[in-house]
């Protein structure tokens, strides 16, 4: 039997639960320094998934699949190119965040610790569950860990922030579940296992396939509820909120890994499951993307509380994220997945800056700070690293994921380049999308250098600035480690990238022909409709003058390119 890495990657937090709760209370350091000791271990067995994973292989790895309810219900989980970066991303960050907050969590130690472990086995078991019911069942229990964290722990609106937090992702979460039990029957009743639904509901046999309106409904079922999560624009409003109230500790695990949630849900399930529907939906959620990317970096511009400000630019930056998957090409996918990843680490990294700051002047306002660099110049230069990753400098990792992104997204667009006029083709609104998202890059190093100006540079406006200490010891080590994996993945992506290679260009090859051959038909069927409309048109106008219609021989080749044509249409 092959030793179980990854329930033991999974479990462990929650194993040691019990040892954290039994300590008596008068003892909290000895609690921090058991949860944190935890959180190392459970880093480290989690890097044997990096070295014994199969780079070249495309498919599940390490999977454990055991009877768990009956028999339809499996305890299955696997990892593969998708998952294997965010797992590590998560395992990597736990223990950072709840070092960040070693000396601001001063009350009710035991049940902050347990919250964190608990919150760290469900965001692992939803990146590795291969049986929808168990994926559920951890995406579900995320919810009550975070909700206390920000509910308990939080600033002076926090009740508001929790409730308003529960309810969007609830909302979503009620008609996810609603979706998976339609598929639960409609694959035959007898399994929940997320390969046989891929092969069930893609075309493989003739029991359980989906109709057109099928899958659309259960798609925006799952969108709807990994949208909240992502969060999509316009569904972000709980998303500052929740940011602005939780504790240092939990804007890192928020921004760093639950949010990546959502973006993890459509590429594994949204897509797979309905790519009927995916294509139908594909341009509108496209182009919902590129209005939060550049609604996020204008918002985020007019923000003078710094922690709302890195809570508007997420909006921004998962709009990338969400470009590049839909892109659906090798560069899309891969940019998709590295840049969720890096905006863990450079998203997660300001929070902590954000959190170093407020402990010393319990305050997030611009305008309470101004020539920092000063009296702090150690974190002034930790300050402006992270924010130029966040902007994407060259020699970041920020760089890498939305270079990756927008190739991917320009070679999906480039075909209208080639053959212009085609004003209602799919890659002209890619290529289009594309151009707009590009300005996103720009608004982004505007307000991150903004506020870069702002804060750290100029002269000393507040009196109490003066006496404001550099980064101790402690907080050292916490932001060391994720700006040495700025500064690498930005030098050496291929340390990443190859470890997903495999897996995105088996999904690409799997899922984009089949997406664009409805968009096709889809594009065929609105160029018929424009064609008969113009023809009425010239028709009526002929007759009404006296004279013939035009010959529109040619027409289409002005309405989509040949390639879209989805066979003869003449």
């Amino acid at each position: 039997m092959d030793f179980p890495v990854l329930s033991l990657v999974t479990f462990l937090p929650m194993a040691g639960l019990p040892l954290v709760l039994l300590i008596p209370r008068r003892l909290p350091g000895t609690v921090k320094g058991l949860t944190l000791a935890i959180m190392l271990v459970t880093f480290l067995v989690s890097l044997k998934l990096y070295f014994g994973f199969d780079p070249d292989q495309a498919g599940m790895q390490l999977v454990e699949d055991h009877a768990w309810i009956g028999t339809s219900i499996h305890y299955k989980v696997g990892v593969d190119g998708l998952s294997l970066l965010l797992v590590l991303l998560t395992t990597f960050l736990a223990p950072i965040a709840y070092l960040g907050a070693w000396t601001s969590i001063q009350e009710k130690v035991h049940e902050f610790a347990a919250s964190l472990l608990v919150l760290q086995t469900a965001m692992v078991g939803t990146f590795l569950a291969m049986d929808l019911f168990l994926f559920y069942v951890f995406w579900e229990l995320m919810l009550i860990p975070m909700y206390l964290i920000i509910g308990v722990w939080g600033g002076e609106r926090r009740i508001y922030a929790t409730l308003k937090f529960v309810l969007f992702t609830m909302a979503g979460s009620i008609l996810m579940l609603v979706a998976i039990l339609f598929l639960y029957f409609k694959s035959g009743g007898d399994t929940f296992d997320y390969s046989v639904w891929v092969s069930i509901f893609t075309g493989e046999g003739t029991v359980g396939q989906l109709s057109k309106l099928e899958q659309v409904l259960c798609f925006l079922a799952f969108a709807l509820a990994f949208a909240i999560k992502v969060p999509l624009f316009p569904l972000h409003t709980w998303l500052p909120d929740a940011h602005v109230e939780a504790p240092t500790t939990g804007s890192v695990i928020l921004a760093g890994v639950l949010l990546k949630m959502g973006t993890y849900g459509f590429l594994r399930f949204a897509i797979p499951f309905f790519p009927d529907a995916a294509a139908l939906l594909s341009a509108p959620l496209m182009g919902l993307s590129v209005v939060g990317i550049v609604y996020g970096a204008l918002v985020a511009f007019a923000q003078e509380d710094v922690k709302k400000l890195v809570a508007y630019s997420s909006v921004s930056h998962l709009g990338f994220v969400m470009l590049g998957m839909f892109a659906l090409t090798p560069e899309g996918v891969s940019g998709s997945i590295l840049q969720m990843v890096n905006h863990g680490l450079s998203t997660g990294a300001l929070f902590l800056c954000v959190g170093f700051l407020y402990e010393r002047r319990h305050t997030r306002l611009m305008e309470q700070f101004g020539g920092i660099a000063r009296v702090m110049p150690v974190f002034t230069a930790v300050f402006v690293l992270v924010s130029l990753s966040s902007i994407g400098l060259p020699g970041t990792n920020g760089f890498v994921g939305e270079f990756l992104i927008l190739t991917g997204v320009f070679r999906e667009g480039i075909g209208s380049v080639i053959e212009p006029g085609n004003l209602l083709s799919w890659r002209n609104l890619v290529l289009v999308l594309g151009i707009v998202a590009t300005s996103g890059v720009i608004l982004g190093a505007v307000y991150m250098l903004t506020m870069v100006r702002r804060m750290m540079f100029g002269p000393i406006t507040v009196e109490k600035n003066r006496s404001l200490t550099d980064l101790n010891l402690r907080e050292v080590v916490v932001i060391l480690p994720v700006l040495a994996f700025i500064v690498i993945i930005g030098i050496a992506p291929g340390l990443f990238l190859d470890k997903t290679r495999a897996s995105v260009d088996e999904y690409v090859r799997t899922w984009q022909p089949r997406i664009m051959q409805a968009r096709n038909e889809a594009t065929a069927r609105r160029n018929d409709e424009v064609r008969e409309q113009i023809i009425r048109m010239q028709v009526l106008n002929a007759l009404q003058g006296g004279g013939q219609a035009t010959n529109l021989e040619g027409l289409k080749w002005y309405v989509v390119p040949p390639e879209e044509q989805g066979g003869n249409h003449e």
